[in-house]
């Protein structure tokens, strides 16, 4: 139906018949010329219609925004004045000679340009509408570019694409399941993937080597800007293969890829461990393009009199910790609230802070209601460490590790963005030595990662002091985004059944959940580890979006809903007697019923 597409047409087509196909982005009407923006995927071309092509002009006359047209005409260079070089097409344009209108279109819900800002719901409601916008179909494109690039990349490596069941068992990733009932298998059910974490491992047992998947993945948990209950992610595994092969080839792939799709040079990535993360950062995903540090003065304030600091200064659970932020005293009053009620969000019960206005008159020189309670001894000990000069701000977090590091952290960043603090445009790095457990709310141990990452060190060594183990995992961060996680796995069934009955899983509850596994150990199972990048998340930054709902086709909601399809919806009774399903009215509506 068409010899181009709408945005491929320029001077080398001058004097040429095309034919184009697309939708009108905008129809002018210039003193019996009529202008038309046609828009395809590719982008746009200018159509003139004058009257002499009478039946054409006629039916030009008649359409409107997003009807669906086939023209026929003539390239021709735009008269001179009249070009747009801020587009592709902008030195030619087409002088129309014939006009079908394959379709007519209702009045669009919302303009179809980057000018307009429109809700979310509205776009998300319409979204074959939205994604026509050249922003979204742009997006999709570099998606599919980044997709064929990693594909091209791990197959160059020895990577076989191999496809996991969707349909599995339920097992513990961390967040809840997506459930569907067994038909043929009444009281059972299946579980949507939250990834192909074991069916990988078995493929490195059966002998495939090096195998990756571009898998959907599926996890019923509270959403983020940054979260889908249903998500994309590269995933990866290797046998016979340690922790710096695995993350020398994932991270060779993404610095070619940012070459080769965005003419970006990215740095080697350096590595850091976990504990220095969280004790400079306050994060195990810290973003490096923020100069700000989180600085401990347990030290300095555990004997002082002000308890709002000794307290967490004096408890192994605790934390005092200082930020620096320079220049910082040109914050108002209503901004340091500001900044107050955020940390809040993250349980912190104040935001502490000492401005610097004359480091020189010592303790005097510092304006804040806490310097008299710590005294000017230590509160100038503060300064010298933290090597304040006068326009400063210190700000301080004090109380349970989790709190100070969550409160500050957070702050750090939200800081360095409102204040444009970052210092580079793209700061990647390894985070490694994650611990390999971590307290429960019930007393007990929890995996960081999961259950089948290794510990680097013996069973032995494990069970007598678990809570100091460190696993073989790794993350790799960008811009404080954890673009990817993965780890050395277990191989050897004692280690496995070690890391379960640390885990309070018993022989029994293992053999039920994973008998498969420990089975497969048995037979001869390699090394082997393996990675998974959030696609989404890797688009989402590499295109500047500011949500991974802006680089899938047909997201959800952070309520989990499609509001185009109106998903998820109600199912007949007929469908659930099959299923042996029978729903219960929530307990508000059964007490007033």
């Amino acid at each position: 139906m068409r010899s181009h597409y709408c945005g491929g047409i320029n001077e080398t087509h001058i004097d040429q018949d095309v034919t184009l196909c697309g939708w009108v982005h905008r129809r002018r009407d210039h003193g019996g010329v009529i202008f038309l923006d046609l828009r395809d995927r590719d982008g746009i071309a200018q159509v003139v219609f004058d009257p002499d092509t009478e039946a054409s002009f006629a039916l030009a006359e008649r359409v409107r925004s997003e009807f669906v047209l086939q023209v026929k005409g003539r390239v021709r260079r735009r008269p001179a004045g009249t070009e747009n070089n801020n587009m592709p097409t902008g030195q030619v344009e087409v002088l129309g000679k014939e006009l079908v209108i394959l379709n007519a279109a209702a009045t669009p819900p919302f303009p179809l340009d980057e000018y307009v800002d429109v809700g979310e719901d509205v776009r998300l409601r319409y979204r074959f509408v939205d994604l026509r916008r050249p922003e979204m179909l742009n997006r999709l494109r570099f998606r599919s570019r980044v997709t064929n690039y990693i594909r091209n990349f791990l197959d160059s490596q020895g990577f076989l694409d191999i496809e996991t069941p969707i349909l599995t068992r339920a097992t513990p990733e961390g967040a809840r399941d997506y459930l569907v009932p067994s038909r043929t298998h009444p009281g059972s059910f299946f579980a949507l993937p939250q990834s192909p974490q074991l069916f990988k491992q078995l493929l490195m047992v059966s002998g495939v080597d090096r195998y990756y998947q571009v898998a959907k993945c599926f996890r019923d948990e509270d959403l983020r800007a940054d979260r889908q209950p249903e998500f994309t992610q590269v995933d990866v595994e290797c046998s016979f293969i340690d922790e710096n092969t695995l993350t020398g080839i994932m991270e060779q792939m993404i610095r070619e890829l940012f070459h080769d799709l965005l003419e970006v040079e990215l740095p080697v990535f350096p590595r850091m461990t976990y504990a220095e993360a969280m004790h400079r950062y306050g994060s195990d995903k810290p973003d490096l393009r923020i100069p700000l540090e989180l600085v401990d003065v347990e030290d300095l304030v555990a004997d002082c009199g002000f308890k709002v600091f000794a307290g967490p200064a004096s408890d192994s659970k605790g934390r005092v910790a200082a930020l620096l932020l320079p220049n910082g005293g040109e914050l108002t009053r209503k901004q340091i609230d500001d900044y107050t009620k955020f940390v809040g969000i993250y349980g912190a019960k104040g935001l502490a802070y000492i401005k610097v206005n004359d480091i020189e008159k010592g303790a005097e020189g510092l304006q804040s209601p806490i310097v008299k309670f710590l005294g000017d001894e230590v509160a100038m000990a503060i300064m010298n460490r933290l090597g304040a000069k006068n326009g400063d701000l210190v700000f301080f977090g004090a109380d349970s590790i989790k709190v100070v590091n969550e409160s500050l952290g957070a702050l750090r960043i939200k800081l360095g963005h409102d204040l444009k603090l970052l210092e580079k445009e793209w700061a990647p790095l390894w985070v490694v030595d994650f611990p390999m457990f971590e307290d429960d709310d019930k007393g007990g141990l929890t995996a960081i990662h999961h259950p089948f990452t290794a510990p680097s060190c013996t069973p032995e060594e494990l069970e007598q002091a678990p809570e100091k183990a460190l696993s073989r995992a790794y993350d790799m961060v960008l811009n404080g985004t954890e673009l990817g996680g993965g780890s050395i796995r277990i191989h050897d069934e004692k280690m496995q059944e070690t890391v379960f009955r640390i885990l309070g899983i018993g022989e029994e509850e293992a053999r039920a959940k994973f008998g498969f596994l420990l089975d497969a150990l048995k037979f001869g199972c390699p090394p082997h580890g393996g990675l998974a990048f959030g696609l989404d998340r890797l688009i989402m930054l590499m295109t500047g979006a500011q949500s991974i709902r802006d680089v899938i086709a047909f997201p959800k909601t952070q309520t989990a809903t499609c509001l185009m399809t109106q998903a998820p919806g109600e199912v007949d009774e007929k469908a659930l007697r099959e299923l042996h399903i029978r729903l219960r009215k929530p307990a508000t509506e059964q007490a007033q019923s």
